[in-house]
């Protein structure tokens, strides 16, 4: 076959995205212009390769078949273009993030004005979601890198680094002062109002799930939408909660909120990035994973797996 390089240009980002417009956008082009040129691509290889609906693109088993020769080519043309362009010039582009507000505020905000700093013409596209979120958003393709905070299950093709552990913490405001008086068990805090993530996150799960090991069912008065929120409601007297410990110590310090202590302590947690190796990375995702991870040159990631 001779088919056009540029049907399959086309094609590599219609399934790094998995998203019409998005493509068009990455190319410079328009959604009319990628479509007419995917149904091209398909007529010449005699086969359907993207799935179509109201929901988005999906490609179909032929599709994810040539996307996954597609991309390792496309990886390889970029190390090429790159090794030969290394003559000091500045790193740019685009690099779409998905992260949690707990790991935006543990790490994420320091190691972007870290890698801004020394890379001041790359641009991020960057959205708040949950980790479960999140995950999805990454495993079809919306955005480029995520980073999140555990735990999480990710499929044999996303791999994961641990970037920062901490452990959550117990805490209350002025109007609970009377529970840090001594150490206590779960189970008596059963009937004091609760504030944490809602039931759509994993961190509800984890919860769940460590309340009812330790006998006590999970009952919030109080579901909030983002982490960040959680510390204001305790503050201000509508509740008791975990957070992270990090998050937490200036608010202790200042007095404004108190440590309850208990004998029962969750997990160790983490914050991970996360991205699909099935995908070919540009330049300057791979400098800013290097920068995230702490490594001059490229991570290697640690593979979790359902």
């Amino acid at each position: 076959m001779n088919i056009n390089y540029e049907y399959y240009r086309t094609f590599y980002y219609v399934g790094k995205y998995r998203n019409i417009t998005k493509a068009a956008q990455a190319l410079g082009s328009n959604q009319p212009n990628v479509t007419r040129v995917m149904k091209l691509l398909e007529n010449e290889l005699g086969c359907q390769l993207l799935l179509r609906s109201n929901k988005g693109i999906a490609l179909t088993e032929k599709g994810e078949l040539l996307y996954e020769r597609v991309s390792a080519a496309f990886f390889q043309i970029q190390a090429a273009e790159e090794e030969l362009s290394r003559d000091g010039k500045l790193v740019e582009g685009t690099i779409i993030l998905g992260t949690t507000e707990t790991a935006l505020h543990l790490i994420l905000f320091q190691r972007l004005k870290e890698f801004k700093r020394d890379h001041p013409k790359v641009r991020f596209k960057i959205y708040n979601y949950s980790t479960r979120d999140a995950i999805n958003e990454l495993t079809r393709g919306a955005i480029d890198i995520s980073v999140v905070t555990s735990p999480f299950h990710v499929r044999k093709h996303i791999k994961s680094e641990r970037l920062l552990e901490f452990k959550d913490v117990l805490v209350c405001g002025s109007a609970y002062a009377e529970l840090t008086h001594r150490k206590r068990h779960l189970a008596e805090l059963g009937d004091y109002p609760w504030v944490c993530l809602g039931k759509n996150t994993m961190t509800y799960d984890m919860m769940s799930d460590f309340f009812l090991k330790n006998g006590v069912v999970l009952k919030p008065d109080i579901e909030v939408a983002t982490a960040d929120l959680i510390i204001p409601m305790i503050q201000n007297d509508l509740g008791i909660g975990y957070v992270p410990e990090k998050l937490a110590q200036p608010e202790l310090d200042a007095g404004s909120v108190y440590r309850i202590p208990v004998y029962e302590e969750m997990e160790t947690r983490a914050v991970c990035v996360l991205y699909d190796a099935k995908r070919g990375r540009s330049r300057c995702e791979k400098e800013f994973l290097g920068k995230i991870c702490g490594k001059k040159e490229d991570c290697y990631f640690r593979q979790n797996e359902i």
